[in-house]
């Protein structure tokens, strides 16, 4: 499979997408036929070679007729309809008009009106269609597959535009990294464009490290700013490490608290409250802290979005004052999950498969549980039934990712 990174340490706008696309090898002959086909006009697409604090890149130009563009205000509904009656192919049409839909959802949001009401002012002008359409189009014709994302640098201070001066993240981009890993180490204006949030958002399978792969082609996509760190974003493009091809592969966010002054009655409503709240595992650990004192480290498993969510609720809820957190990669088998009648009753079973070869067949504990007590029979009669019955049927008609 192959797969792209997209390292924002300067932030992420469209242009610098389309820059960092061409940059990695896109020929940009195939991407202006590619925009071609939205059947629109008075504007042209160039791609020039920049020096960025003294890393070369490409700079990506939307040049638009402004005087034929400058009234043509356009509503999602219009958008839409450019890219629908456009011969794109369907995919780039789908995620081009989700990207957009997003957008015009963070805009009503923060101007607090319905989403087809919205005004497409600087995020939906003639460059921001070029950049959304370019983008997803590009991509699709360098073969990539899945795309992942750094954390995504910020900026700070204000920024200038249609509505005023606005405080940076703008509106509409906080609106769009909501649940997302983001960052600022102070480098003055706005490094991360709603544009950019949109499009990187959207597509991305996960933010945090590189994840393992096979480098094969690197770009670099320049923006129009000059701030103090080179204004370039990095796209690393290659193959998905061997192990992706019969497992699939994920990255999560690992985050750890190490308690030793808390009622241990507590860690039961834990575990339970943060698994319903969507945790992949919570798990705890023996300990030794400071001066010898017995403790207890709690572990959370979860998707990296949920980092913010997590944290507030363990410090919220125990006597932790500090919490550790990073991410890892997870490799897991693809899962099957079939119903399989016992003179028991229906129980739910979970088979593990890699390579095409069912490795571990495993029944659900709670069916288990429930009619253990329904039934009156020992817990571990009703698992064996389960278990039994499981290994006589085929899995291999539904696999869970």
């Amino acid at each position: 499979m192959k797969i792209a990174y997209f390292d924002c340490f300067a932030g992420a706008s469209g242009d610098m997408i389309l820059g960092a696309l061409l940059d990695a090898g896109l020929d940009v002959e195939h991407l202006r036929s590619e925009l071609a086909k939205l059947h629109l006009s008075h504007y042209d697409l160039r791609a020039e070679k920049v020096i960025k604090r003294g890393i070369g890149g490409t700079q990506a130009l939307v040049l638009v007729d402004e005087e034929h563009h400058h009234h043509h205000h356009r509503h999602l509904s219009h958008i839409r309809g450019i890219i629908e009656k456009s011969d794109l192919e369907e995919s780039v049409k789908q995620r081009s008009i989700t990207i957009f839909t997003r957008l015009a959802k963070a805009e009503a949001k923060v101007h607090q009106t319905t989403v087809e009401h919205v005004h497409f002012h600087e995020i939906g002008a003639m460059d921001a269609i070029i950049d959304v359409v370019g983008g997803v189009a590009g991509m699709a014709a360098l073969g990539i597959e899945k795309i992942f994302c750094s954390p995504l640098h910020l900026g700070s201070s204000v920024v200038k535009c249609a509505h005023g001066i606005l405080p940076v993240p703008a509106p509409a981009t906080a609106e769009l990294i909501r649940g997302k890993p983001v960052y600022s180490t102070g480098v003055g204006g706005e490094l991360l464009t709603p544009t950019g949030a949109a499009i990187l958002t959207t597509l991305s399978s996960g933010f945090g490290h590189i994840p393992a792969m096979t480098v094969e082609k690197i770009g670099y996509g320049a923006g129009t700013s000059d701030p103090e760190i080179p204004n370039l974003l990095r796209i690393t493009i290659g193959e998905a490490a061997d192990e992706d091809k019969d497992c699939l592969t994920e990255q999560v966010a690992v985050i750890e608290t190490s308690i030793d002054d808390m009622n241990p009655q507590i860690y039961d409503y834990l575990i339970g409250k943060m698994l319903d709240m969507g945790a992949l595992d919570v798990f705890l650990s023996p300990i030794q802290m400071k001066k010898n004192r017995p403790g207890t480290l709690v572990t959370v498993l979860c998707q990296p979005e949920k980092v913010g969510k997590f944290s507030d609720f363990l410090i919220r809820e125990t006597t932790t004052i500090g919490l550790r957190w990073r991410t890892d990669h997870r490799i897991k088998a693809l899962r099957i999950i079939k119903e399989v009648q016992t003179k028991y009753g229906t129980v739910r079973c979970k088979a593990a498969e890699v390579g095409g070869e069912v490795v571990n067949v495993s029944p659900e504990y709670e069916d288990c549980k429930r009619l253990a007590a329904e039934k009156n029979v020992p817990l571990k009669k009703i698992l064996e039934e389960a278990r039994t019955a499981a290994l006589n049927i085929d899995f291999r008609e539904e696999i869970v990712q």
